[in-house]
C-alpha cells in the first residue's frame, strides 16, 4: 500500500482497540480515465481509499501481470496482500475472528472497562511512548527505502499527537459504537482463521474488507479524526520525470498536520505505479506459505458466503 494506506492501518487498529462505527461506503465514480501520468497515478491510489475500493486500489497499485501472480500466491496461502501492509497483518484474521466470535460485544467491553476505561492519562501517556519507539524503530529498522523511512516517521508523530488527545477512555463512546465494529467484522464472512481468506481468494476477500474499512473510518472519525477529510487533502505534483522514472511530492494534512513526503514512481506498459510498492508486492508473491497457513494444515471454516 501506499504510505497513505499504512497511515489508515495504523490508525485503524488503535481505535479498534477501543472502540466501533458504522458507515456508508462512498459511492465510486462510475468511469474514471486511465492515469497517463505520473501524479495522477497517486492521485487515483488515494480515490480508491478514500471509496474504501480495495479490489480496484488492488488492480491499480501493481501491473496486471503480478497481480496476477499475487492472487495465485493468495490462493496458495502464501500471501494476503494488500492486507499484508497493515500493522500486525498475521494478527488480521484472529481480529476478526475475535470481533465475529458469539457474544464478542460483552466480552470486548468487560475488557474494555478493565483496561482502558478512565485511563485517559494511561492511554496519552502509552501514545506518547508507542510514537517514539515507533518512530526510532522506522529511522533503523524494517525494509524500507530511505523515502519511505521519512514519511511513516511523520505520520507516526500524527498518529501519536491524535492518540494523545481523543478520548480513547470514554466508556459511554465505547459502549455506543463497540457493537458496530462487531457486526462490521461478522458481516465479512471473514472468520474462520486463514483458512477462510485462502477459501474465499483476493477479490472476494477485498470486497469483503472494503466496507469494514470504511466502518472503521468512521471509528476515528466519533473519536475526532476525519480520515476522509485528510485524503481528500491529498494533493501530488511532478518533481522530475526521467523516460520511465519519476519522482512526486505529495502532501496532505494528517490529524491536522502537514504530511510531506517524496515519492518515487516508475512506469509499465503505459501506467505509473508507486516504486516501493511494486518492490514489496513483489517480495509478497515469491513468498513460501507458513506451514501454519499451508492448504494440509489450516482448519476448515464453514461460513456462509
Amino acid at each position: 500500500m501506499t504510505s497513505i494506506a499504512r497511515a489508515i492501518a495504523a490508525l485503524t487498529l488503535l481505535a479498534a482497540l477501543t472502540a466501533g462505527g458504522g458507515c456508508q461506503r462512498a459511492p465510486a465514480p462510475a468511469f474514471e480515465p486511465t492515469p497517463t501520468q505520473p501524479a495522477q497515478a497517486v492521485e487515483q491510489l488515494i480515490r480508491d481509499l478514500r471509496h474504501d475500493d480495495l479490489v480496484s486500489y488492488s488492480r491499480h497499485a501493481v501491473p496486471p501481470a503480478l497481480h496476477a501472480r499475487l492472487d495465485q500466491a493468495w490462493n496458495e496461502g502464501r500471501t494476503r496482500w494488500p492486507l499484508t501492509d497493515l500493522p500486525l497483518d498475521d494478527r488480521l484474521p484472529a481480529f476478526i475472528d475475535a470481533l465475529a466470535a458469539p457474544g464478542a460485544e460483552k466480552q470486548l467491553l468487560t475488557v474494555y472497562q478493565r483496561q482502558f476505561s478512565g485511563a485517559s492519562a494511561e492511554l496519552r501517556s502509552a501514545a506518547a511512548t508507542l510514537g517514539l519507539f515507533a518512530a526510532q524503530y522506522l529511522r533503523r529498522e524494517g525494509d524500507y527505502s530511505a523515502q519511505e523511512r521519512a514519511h511513516y516517521v511523520q505520520i507516526v508523530g500524527a498518529i501519536s499527537g491524535w492518540a494523545q488527545k481523543a478520548p480513547l477512555g470514554d466508556l459511554q463512546r465505547a459502549r455506543q459504537t463497540l457493537p458496530q465494529l462487531v457486526a462490521g467484522a461478522r458481516q465479512t464472512g471473514l472468520a474462520g482463521g486463514p483458512a477462510r481468506f485462502r477459501e474465499l481468494g483476493m477479490q472476494r476477500s477485498l470486497e469483503r474488507m472494503g466496507p469494514f474499512f470504511g466502518r472503521v473510518k468512521r471509528v476515528l472519525l466519533a473519536y475526532g479524526l476525519d480520515l476522509n477529510a485528510d485524503l481528500a487533502t491529498a494533493r501530488a505534483g511532478l518533481i522530475e520525470q526521467n523516460g520511465d522514472h519519476a519522482r512526486i511530492r505529495l502532501q496532505y494534512t494528517l490529524a491536522g498536520q502537514l504530511i510531506e513526503a517524496e515519492l518515487a514512481v516508475e512506469r509499465h506498459d503505459g501506467r505509473w505505479y508507486l516504486t516501493d510498492a511494486l518492490r514489496h508486492a513483489e517480495a509478497e508473491a515469491a513468498r513460501t506459505a507458513p506451514e501454519s497457513d499451508s492448504p494440509a494444515s489450516a482448519p476448515d471454516a464453514p461460513v456462509a458466503r
